[in-house]
């Protein structure tokens, strides 16, 4: 642990991006705070009382596959 830094709690930045954005994908989550367990985040999040729906986007990558991801939309 390096001393005089401090740990950042990645769930809290989540939520927060949620609150200021109103939503978040796991690419976003990644790329941004390097959070790779985005599903296990909103889980948690949603039994903390916060109402978040789950949206199933359709993509196509660049060799035709066809596929989903989920977009995370905070209800206000």
């Amino acid at each position: 642990m390096l001393m005089g830094r401090r740990s950042i709690n990645k769930s809290a930045l989540v939520r927060e991006h949620l609150l200021k954005n109103g939503n978040i994908t796991s690419w976003e989550a990644i790329q941004q705070y390097g959070e790779t367990r985005l599903a296990s985040v909103i889980f948690n999040l949603r039994k903390a009382g916060y109402n978040i729906r789950t949206d199933d986007v359709a993509f196509t990558d660049r060799y035709g596959n066809t596929g989903t991801y989920a977009l995370y939309t905070l209800e206000q």
